[in-house]
């Protein structure tokens, strides 16, 4: 009976349900970006480059084909979605985060004895060096 509360334990636990839920909307995330690059960002080179897929891209050598193109299609998928989780998400995720750390000073927890200028504790009444009065 105990293995199966420490089990109920496991899951239950706060790291395995962030886990779970954040591999969710990883994949969910996954395929709006994939959508982005596939939809936008592959045609956006397509019209320029006016080649819209690489994979007919190859060269023979001693009877070996090499897919380049193939190659060049992953190459390319693989910087566009960085580069759209990066500027569409880290980006401002780090400026959130910044501008959050900005607006919460923290309370000091220490104070300046204004006799001999020793930092103490901030609720102490008296100097731990001097024993002035602090007020």
């Amino acid at each position: 009976m105990t293995i199966l509360k420490e089990f109920k334990q496991f899951l239950l636990r706060g790291n395995v349900v962030d886990l779970a839920v954040g591999v969710v909307i990883g994949a969910a995330f996954g395929t709006v970006v994939n959508a982005l690059v596939t939809g936008l960002f592959t045609p956006l080179i397509a019209a320029v480059a006016k080649v819209p897929d690489f994979s007919s891209l190859f060269f023979t050598l001693n009877g070996s084909k090499f897919l380049v193109g193939n190659f060049l299609n992953a190459l390319i998928s693989f910087v566009l979605v960085a580069a759209a989780i990066f500027f569409f998400v880290v980006k401002p995720v780090n400026a959130l985060v910044s501008r959050a750390r900005r607006e919460a000073p923290s309370d000091p927890a220490t104070k300046k004895c204004s006799e001999c200028l020793s930092e103490v504790p901030k609720d102490a009444k008296r100097c731990a060096f001097c024993t002035q009065v602090i007020s």
